[in-house]
């Protein structure tokens, strides 16, 4: 089916594609259009196709190596869609799936938090960080995340108990009493990984987000790689929770998608100031 776009999400693997580096993980066929988020609005659908339907408002995390988001319009396929929340700007909602689902992914279908468990989110400042936090704060879960100063604010919004300053603060000295789950989404080496992992109670959890990043050897707790995937039902679960008010959308800046390439470089040096959501010329 055919969505024409109302937002396209950037995400870091849309500049690691663009700069070659993850051709191996996701080979694409150049030339290539970015863009592995999506909100919009269904303006052709196939003949047995019966949901959704023309006219819906959707969202949805794009299958990676096809042409993406980064246009006016993209072919999506129906099992990958989900009815976009209706308490947000259409556009906004670009900024839920991908980083919306790793989050939901790896806490609920691994973590099992609940009230009085104790999780370490490290690499807490970006999209993905700020969709774990509330999701396990709102399981009752006693949260610590690690921010650069840039970021804190964005934690702190997002509702972790502690927040560790990196790189100026240790982690293992202001952690304290051990956690229940380590959540890494940082680019770190696998030495920085199990010293993480050796803040965890034995029998618990250390969960990676990082290609490369997991040791080989993690004694006595257990190590989980977690990828993200496409999960229609899981989307819709987090629109629920975004239009009951218990999950908020944290969108930094929204820009005209002709910014792409400007976007990019900034990523690239280092500058975003967090999610930043594109925008296709208005119909």
């Amino acid at each position: 089916m055919r969505i024409h776009v109302a937002g396209s999400a950037f995400n870091p693997v849309d500049a690691g594609i663009r700069g070659g580096y993850l051709q191996e993980p996701f080979p694409v066929t150049l030339p290539h259009i970015p863009g592995i988020d999506v909100a919009g609005t269904i303006d052709a659908v196939d003949a047995d196709v019966l949901n959704p339907r023309v006219g819906d408002r959707v969202i949805g995390f794009l299958p990676i190596t096809s042409d993406g988001s980064a246009a006016e319009y993209v072919l999506a396929p129906a099992e990958i869609l989900a009815q976009a929340p209706t308490s947000i700007p259409l556009a906004d909602a670009a900024a839920v799936p991908s980083v919306g689902l790793t989050a939901w992914q790896a806490l609920s279908e691994h973590a099992e938090l609940r009230a009085g468990r104790r999780l370490l989110v490290n690499g807490a400042g970006g999209a993905v960080g700020g969709y774990a936090i509330q999701l396990a704060k709102r399981s009752g879960a006693y949260v610590i995340a690690t921010a650069s100063p840039r970021s804190v604010e964005h934690v702190r919004r997002a509702g972790a108990d502690e927040i560790i300053a990196q790189p100026t603060t240790s982690v293992a000295e202001a952690v304290g009493e051990p956690v229940d789950v380590v959540l890494n989404l940082a680019l770190i080496a696998p030495a920085e990984l199990g010293t993480l992992a050796g803040l965890v109670r034995a029998g618990g959890l250390v969960l990676n987000t990082v290609p490369g990043a997991m040791p080989d050897d993690l004694a006595g707790v257990r190590a989980v790689p977690v990828f993200v995937r496409s999960d229609a039902d899981q989307l819709a679960d987090l629109v629920r929770m975004i239009d009951a008010g218990e999950l908020h959308v944290d969108v930094a800046e929204r820009l005209p998608l002709t910014e792409l390439a400007a976007v990019h470089a900034r990523a690239d040096a280092g500058a975003l100031p967090g999610k930043v959501v594109l925008l296709p010329p208005a119909a």
